[in-house]
Protein backbone atom coordinates (compact mmCIF):
# COMPACT_ATOMS: atom_id res chain seq x y z
CA UNK A 1 0.00 0.00 0.00
CA UNK A 2 1.39 3.38 -0.97
CA UNK A 3 1.99 5.70 1.95
CA UNK A 4 -0.35 8.66 1.67
CA UNK A 5 1.23 12.00 2.42
CA UNK A 6 -0.86 14.31 4.54
CA UNK A 7 -1.67 17.66 2.95
CA UNK A 8 0.70 20.48 3.78
CA UNK A 9 -1.04 23.20 5.79
CA UNK A 10 -1.20 26.69 4.31
CA UNK A 11 0.92 29.45 5.76
CA UNK A 12 -0.63 32.69 6.91
CA UNK A 13 0.82 36.18 6.75
CA UNK A 14 1.27 38.76 9.47
CA UNK A 15 0.98 41.68 7.03
CA UNK A 16 -1.96 44.05 7.60
CA UNK A 17 -5.26 43.75 5.69
CA UNK A 18 -4.93 39.96 5.42
CA UNK A 19 -7.60 39.03 7.96
CA UNK A 20 -9.93 37.16 5.63
CA UNK A 21 -7.13 35.03 4.21
CA UNK A 22 -5.67 34.29 7.64
CA UNK A 23 -9.10 33.34 8.94
CA UNK A 24 -9.51 30.75 6.19
CA UNK A 25 -5.95 29.48 6.72
CA UNK A 26 -6.76 28.78 10.36
CA UNK A 27 -10.12 27.20 9.55
CA UNK A 28 -8.45 24.99 6.95
CA UNK A 29 -5.77 23.86 9.38
CA UNK A 30 -8.37 22.98 12.02
CA UNK A 31 -10.48 21.16 9.42
CA UNK A 32 -7.58 18.98 8.34
CA UNK A 33 -6.71 17.96 11.92
CA UNK A 34 -9.14 15.20 12.89
CA UNK A 35 -8.53 15.67 16.60
CA UNK A 36 -8.47 19.46 16.55
CA UNK A 37 -5.60 21.85 17.31
CA UNK A 38 -4.60 24.10 20.16
CA UNK A 39 -3.77 27.77 19.62
CA UNK A 40 -0.09 27.01 20.19
CA UNK A 41 -0.16 24.25 17.58
CA UNK A 42 -1.95 26.55 15.13
CA UNK A 43 0.75 29.20 15.52
CA UNK A 44 3.44 26.61 14.79
CA UNK A 45 1.62 25.17 11.77
CA UNK A 46 0.42 28.27 9.95
CA UNK A 47 3.22 30.68 10.92
CA UNK A 48 1.09 33.40 12.46
CA UNK A 49 1.82 35.27 15.68
CA UNK A 50 0.13 34.05 18.89
CA UNK A 51 -1.78 37.34 19.08
CA UNK A 52 -3.13 36.92 15.53
CA UNK A 53 -4.13 33.33 16.32
CA UNK A 54 -5.90 34.46 19.48
CA UNK A 55 -7.78 37.28 17.72
CA UNK A 56 -8.95 35.13 14.82
CA UNK A 57 -9.89 32.24 17.10
CA UNK A 58 -12.13 34.61 19.06
CA UNK A 59 -13.80 35.75 15.83
CA UNK A 60 -14.43 32.16 14.77
CA UNK A 61 -15.81 31.26 18.19
CA UNK A 62 -18.13 34.27 18.09
CA UNK A 63 -19.35 33.17 14.64
CA UNK A 64 -19.94 29.62 15.96
CA UNK A 65 -17.69 28.18 13.25
CA UNK A 66 -15.41 26.54 15.82
CA UNK A 67 -15.83 25.27 19.37
CA UNK A 68 -13.53 24.75 22.32
CA UNK A 69 -13.50 20.97 22.71
CA UNK A 70 -11.85 20.33 26.05
CA UNK A 71 -8.26 20.58 27.25
CA UNK A 72 -5.22 18.41 26.65
CA UNK A 73 -1.83 18.29 28.33
CA UNK A 74 0.47 15.52 29.51
CA UNK A 75 3.51 17.46 30.72
CA UNK A 76 4.25 20.47 32.87
CA UNK A 77 2.50 23.70 32.11
CA UNK A 78 -1.04 24.80 31.50
CA UNK A 79 -3.26 22.33 29.56
CA UNK A 80 -4.04 23.48 26.03
CA UNK A 81 -7.57 24.16 24.86
CA UNK A 82 -8.41 22.22 21.68
CA UNK A 83 -10.26 23.97 18.85
CA UNK A 84 -12.46 22.01 16.44
CA UNK A 85 -14.92 22.90 13.72
CA UNK A 86 -18.53 23.25 14.83
CA UNK A 87 -20.54 20.94 12.53
CA UNK A 88 -23.68 23.04 13.06
CA UNK A 89 -21.92 26.33 12.40
CA UNK A 90 -22.68 26.36 8.69
CA UNK A 91 -24.46 24.23 6.10
CA UNK A 92 -24.42 23.90 2.32
CA UNK A 93 -26.83 22.36 -0.19
CA UNK A 94 -25.63 20.40 -3.19
CA UNK A 95 -27.39 19.09 -6.28
CA UNK A 96 -25.90 16.81 -8.91
CA UNK A 97 -27.71 17.03 -12.23
CA UNK A 98 -27.14 13.75 -14.03
CA UNK A 99 -29.02 12.84 -17.17
CA UNK A 100 -30.55 9.87 -15.34
CA UNK A 101 -30.97 10.93 -11.71
CA UNK A 102 -30.72 14.24 -9.86
CA UNK A 103 -29.24 13.83 -6.38
CA UNK A 104 -29.51 16.30 -3.49
CA UNK A 105 -27.72 16.66 -0.14
CA UNK A 106 -27.42 19.03 2.80
CA UNK A 107 -23.92 19.01 4.32
CA UNK A 108 -22.74 20.33 7.65
CA UNK A 109 -19.47 22.20 8.11
CA UNK A 110 -17.51 18.94 8.42
CA UNK A 111 -18.83 17.71 5.07
CA UNK A 112 -21.14 15.12 6.63
CA UNK A 113 -24.48 14.44 4.94
CA UNK A 114 -27.37 15.74 7.05
CA UNK A 115 -30.16 15.06 4.53
CA UNK A 116 -30.31 13.26 1.20
CA UNK A 117 -32.83 12.80 -1.58
CA UNK A 118 -32.98 11.97 -5.28
CA UNK A 119 -35.41 12.03 -8.16
CA UNK A 120 -35.43 10.75 -11.70
CA UNK A 121 -34.32 13.52 -14.02
CA UNK A 122 -37.43 14.48 -16.01
CA UNK A 123 -37.24 13.33 -19.63
CA UNK A 124 -37.95 16.77 -20.96
CA UNK A 125 -36.41 18.93 -23.67
CA UNK A 126 -37.68 21.95 -21.72
CA UNK A 127 -34.90 22.94 -19.30
CA UNK A 128 -37.28 25.18 -17.35
CA UNK A 129 -39.38 22.15 -16.38
CA UNK A 130 -36.30 20.35 -15.04
CA UNK A 131 -35.13 23.48 -13.20
CA UNK A 132 -38.54 23.87 -11.56
CA UNK A 133 -38.47 20.25 -10.39
CA UNK A 134 -34.97 20.71 -8.97
CA UNK A 135 -35.91 23.91 -7.13
CA UNK A 136 -38.97 22.27 -5.61
CA UNK A 137 -36.90 19.32 -4.41
CA UNK A 138 -34.32 21.67 -2.87
CA UNK A 139 -37.03 23.39 -0.83
CA UNK A 140 -38.37 20.01 0.30
CA UNK A 141 -34.87 18.84 1.21
CA UNK A 142 -34.11 21.89 3.37
CA UNK A 143 -37.44 21.58 5.16
CA UNK A 144 -36.90 17.87 5.82
CA UNK A 145 -33.40 18.52 7.17
CA UNK A 146 -34.64 20.85 9.89
CA UNK A 147 -31.70 23.17 9.23
CA UNK A 148 -32.20 26.88 9.80
CA UNK A 149 -32.19 28.37 6.30
CA UNK A 150 -30.21 31.35 7.62
CA UNK A 151 -27.29 28.98 8.32
CA UNK A 152 -27.13 27.73 4.72
CA UNK A 153 -24.14 29.37 3.04
CA UNK A 154 -25.35 28.56 -0.46
CA UNK A 155 -26.23 26.02 -3.13
CA UNK A 156 -23.68 24.17 -5.21
CA UNK A 157 -24.58 22.60 -8.55
CA UNK A 158 -22.63 19.83 -10.28
CA UNK A 159 -23.55 19.76 -13.96
CA UNK A 160 -22.45 17.62 -16.90
CA UNK A 161 -19.81 19.30 -19.03
CA UNK A 162 -18.91 21.18 -20.98
CA UNK A 163 -19.98 24.29 -19.08
CA UNK A 164 -19.58 28.03 -19.45
CA UNK A 165 -18.12 28.43 -15.97
CA UNK A 166 -17.97 32.23 -15.88
CA UNK A 167 -21.62 32.66 -16.88
CA UNK A 168 -23.01 29.59 -15.10
CA UNK A 169 -24.35 27.96 -18.25
CA UNK A 170 -24.70 24.32 -19.26
CA UNK A 171 -23.59 23.89 -22.88
CA UNK A 172 -25.03 20.97 -24.88
CA UNK A 173 -24.43 18.13 -22.39
CA UNK A 174 -24.81 14.57 -23.76
CA UNK A 175 -28.29 12.99 -23.48
CA UNK A 176 -29.93 16.27 -22.41
CA UNK A 177 -31.72 17.40 -25.55
CA UNK A 178 -32.58 21.08 -25.70
CA UNK A 179 -29.92 22.12 -23.18
CA UNK A 180 -28.03 24.54 -25.41
CA UNK A 181 -26.40 27.25 -23.28
CA UNK A 182 -28.91 27.05 -20.41
CA UNK A 183 -28.29 29.60 -17.58
CA UNK A 184 -28.69 26.98 -14.86
CA UNK A 185 -26.82 28.84 -12.12
CA UNK A 186 -28.85 32.04 -12.33
CA UNK A 187 -32.14 30.21 -12.87
CA UNK A 188 -31.66 28.20 -9.66
CA UNK A 189 -30.57 31.30 -7.74
CA UNK A 190 -33.80 33.02 -8.75
CA UNK A 191 -35.94 29.96 -8.02
CA UNK A 192 -34.44 29.15 -4.59
CA UNK A 193 -33.26 32.51 -3.27
CA UNK A 194 -29.88 30.95 -2.46
CA UNK A 195 -26.44 32.03 -3.58
CA UNK A 196 -25.42 29.49 -6.25
CA UNK A 197 -22.08 28.16 -7.45
CA UNK A 198 -21.83 25.78 -10.41
CA UNK A 199 -19.04 23.51 -11.58
CA UNK A 200 -18.55 20.47 -13.78
CA UNK A 201 -19.58 17.18 -12.23
CA UNK A 202 -16.07 15.73 -12.53
CA UNK A 203 -14.54 18.78 -10.84
CA UNK A 204 -17.17 18.71 -8.11
CA UNK A 205 -16.35 15.06 -7.46
CA UNK A 206 -12.68 15.97 -7.02
CA UNK A 207 -13.66 18.75 -4.59
CA UNK A 208 -15.74 16.25 -2.63
CA UNK A 209 -12.79 13.90 -2.36
CA UNK A 210 -10.56 16.66 -0.94
CA UNK A 211 -13.18 17.67 1.64
CA UNK A 212 -14.84 14.41 2.63
CA UNK A 213 -12.86 11.56 1.09
CA UNK A 214 -10.36 11.13 3.89
CA UNK A 215 -6.90 9.82 2.97
CA UNK A 216 -7.78 9.33 -0.70
CA UNK A 217 -8.39 13.08 -1.05
CA UNK A 218 -4.91 14.20 0.02
CA UNK A 219 -2.00 15.29 -2.12
CA UNK A 220 -2.15 14.92 -5.90
CA UNK A 221 -4.66 12.67 -7.66
CA UNK A 222 -6.97 12.32 -10.62
CA UNK A 223 -10.60 11.47 -10.03
CA UNK A 224 -11.90 9.21 -12.80
CA UNK A 225 -15.59 10.02 -12.98
CA UNK A 226 -17.73 7.13 -14.24
CA UNK A 227 -21.12 8.48 -15.26
CA UNK A 228 -23.12 8.81 -18.45
CA UNK A 229 -19.83 10.13 -19.79
CA UNK A 230 -16.29 9.61 -18.51
CA UNK A 231 -14.13 12.51 -17.37
CA UNK A 232 -11.54 13.27 -14.74
CA UNK A 233 -11.17 15.79 -11.96
CA UNK A 234 -7.64 16.94 -11.19
CA UNK A 235 -6.09 17.79 -7.82
CA UNK A 236 -2.44 18.81 -7.56
CA UNK A 237 -0.87 19.41 -4.16
CA UNK A 238 -4.35 19.70 -2.59
CA UNK A 239 -5.47 22.31 -5.16
CA UNK A 240 -8.35 21.53 -7.53
CA UNK A 241 -7.39 22.35 -11.13
CA UNK A 242 -10.17 23.84 -13.25
CA UNK A 243 -8.39 25.11 -16.34
CA UNK A 244 -8.89 28.30 -18.34
CA UNK A 245 -12.63 27.90 -18.88
CA UNK A 246 -13.47 25.57 -15.99
CA UNK A 247 -13.46 22.50 -18.26
CA UNK A 248 -10.25 20.74 -17.26
CA UNK A 249 -10.54 16.96 -17.34
CA UNK A 250 -12.35 16.49 -20.66
CA UNK A 251 -10.72 13.21 -21.70
CA UNK A 252 -13.36 12.02 -24.16
CA UNK A 253 -11.01 12.35 -27.12
CA UNK A 254 -7.99 10.54 -25.70
CA UNK A 255 -7.38 7.66 -28.13
CA UNK A 256 -7.35 4.37 -26.21
CA UNK A 257 -7.93 1.95 -29.12
CA UNK A 258 -6.43 3.03 -32.46
CA UNK A 259 -8.48 0.36 -34.26
CA UNK A 260 -11.64 1.17 -32.35
CA UNK A 261 -14.95 2.67 -33.39
CA UNK A 262 -15.09 6.02 -35.21
CA UNK A 263 -15.64 9.06 -33.02
CA UNK A 264 -17.57 12.21 -33.86
CA UNK A 265 -14.25 14.10 -33.74
CA UNK A 266 -13.14 12.28 -36.90
CA UNK A 267 -10.65 9.95 -35.21
CA UNK A 268 -11.05 6.34 -34.07
CA UNK A 269 -10.96 4.67 -30.70
CA UNK A 270 -11.50 7.68 -28.42
CA UNK A 271 -12.78 7.23 -24.88
CA UNK A 272 -16.09 8.70 -26.03
CA UNK A 273 -16.56 6.14 -28.80
CA UNK A 274 -15.29 3.05 -26.96
CA UNK A 275 -15.76 3.23 -23.18
CA UNK A 276 -18.84 5.16 -22.11
CA UNK A 277 -21.92 3.23 -20.89
CA UNK A 278 -24.05 4.12 -23.93
CA UNK A 279 -21.45 2.50 -26.21
CA UNK A 280 -21.15 -0.60 -24.01
CA UNK A 281 -24.94 -0.99 -23.94
CA UNK A 282 -25.00 -0.79 -27.75
CA UNK A 283 -22.33 -3.51 -27.93
CA UNK A 284 -24.33 -5.71 -25.56
CA UNK A 285 -27.51 -5.24 -27.62
CA UNK A 286 -25.68 -6.05 -30.84
CA UNK A 287 -24.32 -9.24 -29.24
CA UNK A 288 -27.78 -10.28 -28.06
CA UNK A 289 -26.84 -10.05 -24.38
CA UNK A 290 -29.66 -7.58 -23.76
CA UNK A 291 -33.02 -8.75 -25.09
CA UNK A 292 -34.58 -5.48 -26.15
CA UNK A 293 -33.20 -4.06 -29.39
CA UNK A 294 -32.84 -0.36 -30.15
CA UNK A 295 -30.67 2.48 -28.96
CA UNK A 296 -30.78 3.86 -25.41
CA UNK A 297 -31.02 7.60 -25.99
CA UNK A 298 -32.02 8.96 -22.57
CA UNK A 299 -29.93 9.02 -19.42
CA UNK A 300 -32.37 6.86 -17.48
CA UNK A 301 -32.53 4.28 -20.29
CA UNK A 302 -28.74 4.08 -20.47
CA UNK A 303 -28.50 3.65 -16.71
CA UNK A 304 -31.12 0.90 -16.66
CA UNK A 305 -29.60 -1.03 -19.56
CA UNK A 306 -26.06 -0.62 -18.28
CA UNK A 307 -27.07 -2.03 -14.89
CA UNK A 308 -28.49 -5.06 -16.69
CA UNK A 309 -25.21 -5.54 -18.56
CA UNK A 310 -23.14 -5.37 -15.38
CA UNK A 311 -25.48 -7.77 -13.60
CA UNK A 312 -25.12 -10.23 -16.47
CA UNK A 313 -21.33 -9.97 -16.26
CA UNK A 314 -21.36 -10.54 -12.50
CA UNK A 315 -23.72 -13.51 -12.96
CA UNK A 316 -21.20 -15.27 -15.22
CA UNK A 317 -22.25 -14.27 -18.74
CA UNK A 318 -18.91 -14.50 -20.55
CA UNK A 319 -19.89 -12.09 -23.34
CA UNK A 320 -21.06 -9.47 -20.88
CA UNK A 321 -17.90 -9.94 -18.80
CA UNK A 322 -15.75 -9.53 -21.90
CA UNK A 323 -17.38 -6.18 -22.70
CA UNK A 324 -16.86 -4.85 -19.16
CA UNK A 325 -13.32 -6.21 -18.91
CA UNK A 326 -12.35 -4.69 -22.26
CA UNK A 327 -13.73 -1.34 -21.12
CA UNK A 328 -11.56 -1.62 -17.98
CA UNK A 329 -8.46 -1.99 -20.15
CA UNK A 330 -9.37 1.04 -22.25
CA UNK A 331 -10.25 3.20 -19.24
CA UNK A 332 -6.94 2.18 -17.65
CA UNK A 333 -5.12 3.52 -20.73
CA UNK A 334 -6.84 6.87 -20.41
CA UNK A 335 -6.20 7.02 -16.66
CA UNK A 336 -2.54 6.11 -17.21
CA UNK A 337 -2.11 8.87 -19.78
CA UNK A 338 -3.44 11.46 -17.35
CA UNK A 339 -1.56 10.03 -14.32
CA UNK A 340 1.74 10.01 -16.21
CA UNK A 341 1.22 13.53 -17.50
CA UNK A 342 0.49 14.95 -14.05
CA UNK A 343 2.71 12.64 -11.91
CA UNK A 344 0.07 12.02 -9.24
CA UNK A 345 -0.04 9.94 -6.08
CA UNK A 346 -3.19 8.05 -6.95
CA UNK A 347 -6.14 7.50 -9.25
CA UNK A 348 -9.53 7.64 -7.53
CA UNK A 349 -12.61 6.16 -9.21
CA UNK A 350 -16.17 7.20 -8.48
CA UNK A 351 -19.38 8.58 -9.94
CA UNK A 352 -22.95 7.33 -10.37
CA UNK A 353 -22.01 4.24 -12.44
CA UNK A 354 -18.99 3.32 -10.33
CA UNK A 355 -20.83 0.93 -7.94
CA UNK A 356 -21.77 -1.20 -10.95
CA UNK A 357 -18.15 -1.42 -12.11
CA UNK A 358 -16.06 -1.31 -8.95
CA UNK A 359 -15.57 -5.06 -8.44
CA UNK A 360 -14.27 -5.90 -11.92
CA UNK A 361 -12.43 -2.60 -12.42
CA UNK A 362 -10.50 -2.82 -9.15
CA UNK A 363 -9.37 -6.33 -10.09
CA UNK A 364 -7.89 -5.22 -13.40
CA UNK A 365 -7.05 -1.52 -13.45
CA UNK A 366 -4.45 -1.16 -10.64
CA UNK A 367 -2.04 -3.57 -12.32
CA UNK A 368 -2.58 -2.02 -15.74
CA UNK A 369 -1.88 1.49 -14.46
CA UNK A 370 1.22 0.33 -12.61
CA UNK A 371 2.53 -1.36 -15.77
CA UNK A 372 2.07 1.87 -17.71
CA UNK A 373 3.53 4.16 -15.05
CA UNK A 374 6.58 6.16 -16.12
CA UNK A 375 7.50 6.70 -12.48
CA UNK A 376 6.92 3.15 -11.27
CA UNK A 377 10.53 2.80 -10.09
CA UNK A 378 10.18 6.01 -8.07
CA UNK A 379 6.71 5.80 -6.56
CA UNK A 380 3.63 3.63 -6.93
CA UNK A 381 0.36 5.02 -8.25
CA UNK A 382 -2.39 3.90 -5.92
CA UNK A 383 -5.80 3.03 -7.42
CA UNK A 384 -8.82 3.27 -5.10
CA UNK A 385 -12.55 3.81 -5.08
CA UNK A 386 -13.90 7.08 -3.77
CA UNK A 387 -13.94 7.63 -0.04
CA UNK A 388 -17.08 9.74 -0.34
CA UNK A 389 -19.51 7.15 -1.67
CA UNK A 390 -22.20 6.99 -4.31
CA UNK A 391 -23.35 10.61 -3.87
CA UNK A 392 -19.92 12.07 -4.62
CA UNK A 393 -21.35 14.44 -7.26
CA UNK A 394 -23.94 16.01 -4.95
CA UNK A 395 -21.55 16.05 -1.99
CA UNK A 396 -18.99 17.74 -4.22
CA UNK A 397 -21.54 20.32 -5.30
CA UNK A 398 -22.19 21.27 -1.66
CA UNK A 399 -18.45 21.23 -0.98
CA UNK A 400 -18.06 23.88 -3.69
CA UNK A 401 -19.84 26.23 -1.31
CA UNK A 402 -17.67 25.21 1.66
CA UNK A 403 -14.53 25.51 -0.47
CA UNK A 404 -15.50 28.96 -1.72
CA UNK A 405 -16.41 30.17 1.75
CA UNK A 406 -13.73 28.57 3.89
CA UNK A 407 -10.71 27.45 1.85
CA UNK A 408 -7.63 29.67 1.56
CA UNK A 409 -7.60 31.14 -1.94
CA UNK A 410 -5.08 33.38 -3.65
CA UNK A 411 -7.83 35.87 -4.51
CA UNK A 412 -8.12 36.75 -0.83
CA UNK A 413 -4.57 38.14 -0.97
CA UNK A 414 -5.36 40.70 -3.66
CA UNK A 415 -5.32 44.18 -2.18
CA UNK A 416 -7.38 47.01 -3.54
CA UNK A 417 -5.23 49.88 -4.76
Amino acid sequence: MTEIRQPSPRRGTNLPRMGDFNLTVILDAIRRAAGGLSRVELAQIVGLSPQTISNISRRLLDQNLIVEAGKEGSGPGKPRTILRLNPAGMYAVGVHLDTAVATFVVLDLLGAVVQHSSLKTPDSSRPEAVITAIATEIDNLIEASGVDRAKIAGLGVAAPGPIDHDNGRVVEPPLLDGWDSVPLRDALAEATGLSVLMDKDVTSAAVAETWAGGASGAGSFVFMYMGTGIGCGIVLNDEVVRGTSGNAGEIGHIIVDPDGAPCDCGLRGCVKSTCIPQVLVAQAQAAGILDEPGTATSGSAVQERFAMLCEAADAGNSQAAAIIDKSAELVARAASAVANTLDVDRVVFGGPFWPLLSGRYLEKIPGLIQQSSDTGNIHAVEVVGTGVGEDVGAVGAACLVLEHTLAPRAQRLLLEG
